[in-house]
């Protein structure tokens, strides 16, 4: 599994509740693109119109060796691609106050393009805080242990 791009920010932004993995609908030029590494998830999230997921607000840079005939959005609305069961209980758990869909991750798995999505619950500031201190308690007890093994 080759990772493309990873939201780093929803962790933190975010409690993760189900992780979902999904095909995703691109063009030739956007896959050449994605080979080269060219991808943001950093302000991306997902949409739920007439019984389909989208994923909006993904960046992925223009292929530079297209030509004139990629006149697409670098930004434009992607559709995923779910079991219909998938979808229907995504869409009962979405309709639920605080939740949300978020991409995680964009990956290569063999030869095509998988994202994968989480149903996620907002976290509040003092939650944020909390990830904060766990997080500089453990670099903390890692830095000791670094220490003591030398």
């Amino acid at each position: 599994m080759n990772v493309i791009a990873v939201n780093r920010s929803a962790s933190f932004e975010y409690f993760i509740e189900e992780k979902y993995e999904a095909g995703v609908v691109l063009e030739g030029s956007e896959i050449k693109s994605l080979r080269a590494g060219k991808a943001s998830l950093g302000e991306s999230f997902c949409e739920i119109r007439r019984g389909e997921v989208f994923l909006k607000n993904m960046h992925i840079a223009l292929y530079d060796k297209s030509g004139a005939f990629n006149t697409r959005d670098a930004r434009r609305d992607r559709k995923l691609l779910l079991h219909r069961q998938e979808i229907a209980k995504i869409i009962g758990r979405v309709n639920e106050k605080g939740y949300t869909l978020v991409p995680l991750r964009l990956y290569f798995k063999d030869a095509l393009v998988k994202v994968e999505i989480a149903l996620c619950k907002g976290k509040h500031t003092y939650d944020k805080r909390q990830s904060i201190k766990e997080r500089d308690i453990k670099r903390a007890t890692d830095r000791a242990v670094r220490e003591l093994s030398r």
